[in-house]
Protein backbone atom coordinates (compact mmCIF):
# COMPACT_ATOMS: atom_id res chain seq x y z
CA UNK A 1 0.00 0.00 0.00
CA UNK A 2 1.45 3.37 -1.01
CA UNK A 3 2.05 6.27 1.35
CA UNK A 4 -0.71 8.21 -0.41
CA UNK A 5 -3.22 5.40 0.18
CA UNK A 6 -2.16 5.01 3.80
CA UNK A 7 -2.38 8.73 4.42
CA UNK A 8 -5.94 8.74 3.05
CA UNK A 9 -7.09 6.78 6.10
CA UNK A 10 -5.32 9.13 8.50
CA UNK A 11 -7.01 12.26 7.20
CA UNK A 12 -10.23 13.53 8.79
CA UNK A 13 -13.38 12.51 6.94
CA UNK A 14 -16.37 14.77 6.65
CA UNK A 15 -18.94 12.26 7.81
CA UNK A 16 -19.62 9.52 10.33
CA UNK A 17 -22.03 6.61 10.47
CA UNK A 18 -25.60 7.89 10.97
CA UNK A 19 -28.09 6.91 13.64
CA UNK A 20 -25.84 6.77 16.70
CA UNK A 21 -25.86 9.03 19.72
CA UNK A 22 -22.51 10.58 20.45
CA UNK A 23 -22.63 10.42 24.23
CA UNK A 24 -21.13 13.02 26.51
CA UNK A 25 -18.95 15.91 25.40
CA UNK A 26 -15.30 14.96 25.86
CA UNK A 27 -13.28 16.80 28.48
CA UNK A 28 -10.07 16.16 26.51
CA UNK A 29 -10.39 16.72 22.77
CA UNK A 30 -8.14 16.83 19.73
CA UNK A 31 -6.18 20.07 19.55
CA UNK A 32 -6.71 20.33 15.78
CA UNK A 33 -9.28 19.15 13.27
CA UNK A 34 -8.25 15.49 13.66
CA UNK A 35 -6.79 13.22 16.35
CA UNK A 36 -3.00 13.15 16.53
CA UNK A 37 -1.72 9.94 14.92
CA UNK A 38 0.97 8.16 16.92
CA UNK A 39 2.47 4.67 16.53
CA UNK A 40 3.81 2.03 18.91
CA UNK A 41 7.53 1.35 18.32
CA UNK A 42 9.50 -1.75 19.38
CA UNK A 43 13.15 -0.94 20.14
CA UNK A 44 14.63 -4.43 20.64
CA UNK A 45 15.80 -5.38 17.16
CA UNK A 46 19.44 -6.38 17.05
CA UNK A 47 19.19 -8.07 20.45
CA UNK A 48 19.90 -11.81 20.15
CA UNK A 49 16.74 -12.93 21.97
CA UNK A 50 14.53 -11.30 19.35
CA UNK A 51 13.88 -12.18 15.72
CA UNK A 52 15.84 -10.34 13.06
CA UNK A 53 14.18 -7.38 11.36
CA UNK A 54 17.18 -6.78 9.13
CA UNK A 55 18.39 -3.81 11.18
CA UNK A 56 19.52 -2.74 14.63
CA UNK A 57 17.46 -0.47 16.86
CA UNK A 58 20.80 1.11 17.83
CA UNK A 59 21.56 2.32 14.29
CA UNK A 60 20.99 6.11 14.10
CA UNK A 61 20.61 5.95 10.31
CA UNK A 62 17.81 3.39 10.66
CA UNK A 63 16.08 5.50 13.32
CA UNK A 64 16.29 8.64 11.19
CA UNK A 65 14.87 6.79 8.18
CA UNK A 66 12.02 5.36 10.26
CA UNK A 67 11.11 8.79 11.62
CA UNK A 68 11.09 10.37 8.15
CA UNK A 69 8.95 7.58 6.69
CA UNK A 70 6.54 7.79 9.61
CA UNK A 71 6.21 11.57 9.16
CA UNK A 72 5.48 11.04 5.46
CA UNK A 73 2.61 8.74 6.51
CA UNK A 74 1.08 11.37 8.80
CA UNK A 75 2.47 9.89 12.03
CA UNK A 76 3.74 12.51 14.46
CA UNK A 77 5.18 10.43 17.33
CA UNK A 78 6.58 7.02 18.20
CA UNK A 79 5.48 5.48 21.51
CA UNK A 80 8.51 3.40 22.49
CA UNK A 81 7.99 0.22 24.51
CA UNK A 82 10.34 0.63 27.54
CA UNK A 83 11.26 -1.66 30.44
CA UNK A 84 13.36 0.51 32.73
CA UNK A 85 16.64 -0.99 33.92
CA UNK A 86 15.33 -4.52 33.21
CA UNK A 87 16.26 -4.11 29.53
CA UNK A 88 19.41 -2.01 29.04
CA UNK A 89 19.42 -2.65 25.26
CA UNK A 90 15.98 -1.08 24.90
CA UNK A 91 16.87 1.79 27.20
CA UNK A 92 19.78 2.64 24.90
CA UNK A 93 17.45 2.47 21.91
CA UNK A 94 15.06 4.88 23.62
CA UNK A 95 17.84 7.38 24.27
CA UNK A 96 18.83 7.32 20.59
CA UNK A 97 15.19 7.70 19.51
CA UNK A 98 14.55 10.73 21.73
CA UNK A 99 17.67 12.51 20.48
CA UNK A 100 16.80 11.72 16.85
CA UNK A 101 13.19 12.85 17.32
CA UNK A 102 14.36 16.24 18.57
CA UNK A 103 16.58 16.65 15.52
CA UNK A 104 13.79 15.63 13.12
CA UNK A 105 10.96 17.76 14.61
CA UNK A 106 9.24 14.55 15.62
CA UNK A 107 7.85 13.43 18.98
CA UNK A 108 8.47 10.48 21.25
CA UNK A 109 6.67 8.97 24.24
CA UNK A 110 7.28 6.04 26.56
CA UNK A 111 5.07 3.00 27.04
CA UNK A 112 5.99 1.43 30.35
CA UNK A 113 6.07 -2.35 30.09
CA UNK A 114 5.08 -3.48 33.58
CA UNK A 115 6.96 -6.32 35.23
CA UNK A 116 5.09 -9.61 35.57
CA UNK A 117 6.81 -10.37 38.88
CA UNK A 118 4.39 -10.50 41.80
CA UNK A 119 6.85 -9.35 44.45
CA UNK A 120 8.08 -5.78 44.27
CA UNK A 121 6.15 -4.70 41.18
CA UNK A 122 5.14 -1.36 42.68
CA UNK A 123 8.64 -0.56 43.94
CA UNK A 124 10.01 -1.53 40.52
CA UNK A 125 7.58 0.79 38.75
CA UNK A 126 8.36 3.67 41.08
CA UNK A 127 12.10 3.21 40.59
CA UNK A 128 11.68 2.96 36.81
CA UNK A 129 9.52 6.07 36.64
CA UNK A 130 12.04 8.01 38.72
CA UNK A 131 14.84 6.85 36.43
CA UNK A 132 12.87 7.84 33.35
CA UNK A 133 12.02 11.26 34.72
CA UNK A 134 15.61 12.05 35.68
CA UNK A 135 17.14 10.64 32.50
CA UNK A 136 14.68 11.71 29.81
CA UNK A 137 12.22 14.33 31.05
CA UNK A 138 14.47 16.69 32.97
CA UNK A 139 15.49 19.98 31.38
CA UNK A 140 19.05 18.63 31.02
CA UNK A 141 18.04 15.43 29.20
CA UNK A 142 19.12 15.23 25.52
CA UNK A 143 16.07 15.63 23.29
CA UNK A 144 13.65 16.25 26.18
CA UNK A 145 11.86 18.89 24.09
CA UNK A 146 10.71 16.12 21.71
CA UNK A 147 8.72 14.32 24.40
CA UNK A 148 4.99 14.05 23.64
CA UNK A 149 2.85 16.33 25.77
CA UNK A 150 -0.86 17.05 25.96
CA UNK A 151 -2.23 20.09 27.74
CA UNK A 152 1.34 20.83 28.79
CA UNK A 153 1.94 17.48 30.50
CA UNK A 154 4.09 14.51 29.37
CA UNK A 155 2.07 11.50 28.21
CA UNK A 156 3.10 8.07 29.53
CA UNK A 157 1.39 4.87 28.38
CA UNK A 158 1.15 1.71 30.49
CA UNK A 159 1.28 -1.85 29.13
CA UNK A 160 0.07 -4.14 31.94
CA UNK A 161 1.51 -7.60 32.45
CA UNK A 162 1.48 -9.13 35.91
CA UNK A 163 -1.04 -6.56 37.16
CA UNK A 164 0.63 -6.54 40.57
CA UNK A 165 1.48 -2.82 40.53
CA UNK A 166 -0.35 -0.50 42.91
CA UNK A 167 -0.90 2.32 40.46
CA UNK A 168 -2.42 4.55 43.11
CA UNK A 169 0.97 4.61 44.86
CA UNK A 170 2.72 5.36 41.57
CA UNK A 171 0.18 8.11 40.88
CA UNK A 172 0.86 9.73 44.25
CA UNK A 173 4.58 9.73 43.50
CA UNK A 174 4.41 11.16 39.98
CA UNK A 175 1.98 13.87 41.07
CA UNK A 176 5.02 15.49 42.68
CA UNK A 177 6.69 15.94 39.29
CA UNK A 178 6.48 19.37 37.70
CA UNK A 179 4.61 19.01 35.47
CA UNK A 180 2.98 15.76 36.55
CA UNK A 181 2.52 13.22 33.74
CA UNK A 182 -0.65 11.93 32.16
CA UNK A 183 -0.87 8.16 32.71
CA UNK A 184 -2.73 6.23 29.99
CA UNK A 185 -3.71 2.61 30.76
CA UNK A 186 -4.71 -0.19 28.37
CA UNK A 187 -8.34 -1.16 27.69
CA UNK A 188 -11.41 -0.05 29.63
CA UNK A 189 -11.10 1.34 33.17
CA UNK A 190 -11.09 -1.04 36.12
CA UNK A 191 -11.19 -0.65 39.88
CA UNK A 192 -8.13 1.64 39.87
CA UNK A 193 -9.50 3.99 37.20
CA UNK A 194 -8.79 7.06 39.33
CA UNK A 195 -5.03 6.40 39.08
CA UNK A 196 -5.13 7.04 35.33
CA UNK A 197 -5.84 10.04 33.15
CA UNK A 198 -6.90 8.04 30.13
CA UNK A 199 -7.15 4.69 28.36
CA UNK A 200 -6.09 3.29 24.99
CA UNK A 201 -7.55 0.53 22.83
CA UNK A 202 -5.18 -2.35 22.05
CA UNK A 203 -5.24 -5.08 19.40
CA UNK A 204 -8.08 -7.42 20.32
CA UNK A 205 -10.36 -9.77 18.34
CA UNK A 206 -13.33 -9.12 20.66
CA UNK A 207 -15.58 -11.41 22.68
CA UNK A 208 -15.68 -14.10 20.00
CA UNK A 209 -11.95 -14.60 20.44
CA UNK A 210 -9.24 -15.46 17.96
CA UNK A 211 -10.59 -17.06 14.78
CA UNK A 212 -8.39 -19.59 12.98
CA UNK A 213 -8.81 -17.64 9.74
CA UNK A 214 -8.24 -14.29 11.47
CA UNK A 215 -11.69 -13.00 10.54
CA UNK A 216 -12.40 -11.53 13.99
CA UNK A 217 -10.58 -8.26 13.35
CA UNK A 218 -11.81 -6.34 16.42
CA UNK A 219 -14.97 -4.49 15.40
CA UNK A 220 -16.93 -5.55 18.49
CA UNK A 221 -14.01 -4.79 20.83
CA UNK A 222 -13.39 -1.32 19.40
CA UNK A 223 -17.10 -0.47 19.30
CA UNK A 224 -17.48 -1.43 22.95
CA UNK A 225 -14.36 0.52 23.91
CA UNK A 226 -15.51 3.70 22.15
CA UNK A 227 -19.11 3.48 23.33
CA UNK A 228 -18.16 2.81 26.95
CA UNK A 229 -15.50 5.51 27.10
CA UNK A 230 -17.82 8.03 25.42
CA UNK A 231 -20.80 7.31 27.67
CA UNK A 232 -19.13 6.60 31.05
CA UNK A 233 -15.63 8.05 31.00
CA UNK A 234 -15.85 11.19 28.89
CA UNK A 235 -13.70 12.94 31.51
CA UNK A 236 -10.74 10.67 30.59
CA UNK A 237 -8.32 10.92 27.65
CA UNK A 238 -9.44 8.43 24.98
CA UNK A 239 -6.85 6.93 22.61
CA UNK A 240 -8.19 5.04 19.61
CA UNK A 241 -6.60 1.86 18.28
CA UNK A 242 -5.60 1.14 14.66
CA UNK A 243 -4.06 -2.11 13.38
CA UNK A 244 -3.57 -3.91 10.10
CA UNK A 245 -3.10 -7.56 11.15
CA UNK A 246 -1.81 -9.88 13.86
CA UNK A 247 0.19 -13.12 13.61
CA UNK A 248 2.34 -14.18 16.54
CA UNK A 249 3.52 -17.46 15.01
CA UNK A 250 7.08 -16.09 14.69
CA UNK A 251 7.29 -14.92 18.29
CA UNK A 252 8.96 -17.12 20.90
CA UNK A 253 5.96 -16.41 23.15
CA UNK A 254 3.41 -16.89 20.36
CA UNK A 255 0.10 -18.71 20.77
CA UNK A 256 -0.76 -19.00 17.05
CA UNK A 257 -3.20 -16.10 17.19
CA UNK A 258 -4.29 -14.33 14.02
CA UNK A 259 -6.12 -11.26 12.74
CA UNK A 260 -6.27 -11.23 8.97
CA UNK A 261 -5.21 -8.15 7.05
CA UNK A 262 -8.24 -8.76 4.78
CA UNK A 263 -6.46 -7.22 1.80
CA UNK A 264 -5.87 -4.00 3.73
CA UNK A 265 -9.48 -3.74 4.91
CA UNK A 266 -8.60 -4.35 8.57
CA UNK A 267 -6.39 -1.27 8.57
CA UNK A 268 -9.06 0.74 6.79
CA UNK A 269 -11.81 -0.37 9.18
CA UNK A 270 -9.85 0.20 12.39
CA UNK A 271 -8.62 3.55 11.05
CA UNK A 272 -12.17 4.75 10.58
CA UNK A 273 -14.31 3.08 13.25
CA UNK A 274 -13.75 5.83 15.83
CA UNK A 275 -15.51 8.27 13.48
CA UNK A 276 -18.76 6.43 14.21
CA UNK A 277 -18.69 7.61 17.81
CA UNK A 278 -16.83 10.93 17.78
CA UNK A 279 -18.23 13.69 15.55
CA UNK A 280 -16.05 16.58 14.28
CA UNK A 281 -16.92 18.78 17.27
CA UNK A 282 -16.09 16.05 19.81
CA UNK A 283 -12.91 14.37 18.54
CA UNK A 284 -10.73 12.12 20.67
CA UNK A 285 -7.18 13.52 21.02
CA UNK A 286 -5.11 10.53 19.79
CA UNK A 287 -5.26 7.41 17.67
CA UNK A 288 -2.39 4.92 17.98
CA UNK A 289 -1.24 2.63 15.18
CA UNK A 290 -0.37 -0.74 16.66
CA UNK A 291 2.34 -1.14 15.55
CA UNK A 292 5.04 0.55 13.52
CA UNK A 293 7.47 -2.36 13.67
CA UNK A 294 6.49 -5.38 15.75
CA UNK A 295 7.60 -7.94 13.19
CA UNK A 296 7.38 -10.77 15.71
CA UNK A 297 3.62 -10.40 16.25
CA UNK A 298 2.88 -9.53 12.65
CA UNK A 299 1.49 -6.04 13.30
CA UNK A 300 4.21 -3.94 11.63
CA UNK A 301 3.28 -1.31 9.04
CA UNK A 302 6.80 0.01 8.43
CA UNK A 303 7.06 -2.03 5.23
CA UNK A 304 3.54 -1.13 4.16
CA UNK A 305 0.03 -2.44 4.77
CA UNK A 306 -0.51 -6.12 3.88
CA UNK A 307 -2.49 -6.46 0.66
CA UNK A 308 -3.73 -9.23 -1.61
CA UNK A 309 -1.41 -8.18 -4.40
CA UNK A 310 1.81 -9.94 -5.42
CA UNK A 311 3.73 -11.04 -2.33
CA UNK A 312 2.54 -10.23 1.16
CA UNK A 313 3.01 -6.45 1.10
CA UNK A 314 3.22 -3.56 -1.26
CA UNK A 315 6.15 -1.63 0.16
CA UNK A 316 5.67 2.02 0.89
CA UNK A 317 8.32 4.06 -0.90
CA UNK A 318 11.17 5.17 1.35
CA UNK A 319 11.61 8.97 1.09
CA UNK A 320 15.34 8.46 1.78
CA UNK A 321 15.83 6.13 -1.15
CA UNK A 322 18.61 7.27 -3.43
CA UNK A 323 19.72 10.09 -1.09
Amino acid sequence: MSIAFLFLFLLPHGCSWPGLGHGQPLKHKATGNAPQTIALYEAWFGHPKHASAGYSSHDPAVINSQIRRAKAMGISAFVVDWYGDRESFIDRSYALMQTAAANEQFQVAMMYDETDEEEGATDQAMADFTMFHDTYLSSKAPGHQAYLTYEGRPVIFIFPKGRHTDWNRVRTMVNKWNPSPLLIQENLPGSDADAFDGFYAWINPGEKGWAADGSNWGEQYLSDFYQTMQSKYSDKIIVGGVWSSFDDSKASWGLNRHISARCGQTFADTSNLWRKYFPPDNLLPFVMIETWNDHEEGTSIEDGIPTCGPGTHEHSPDPLAGK
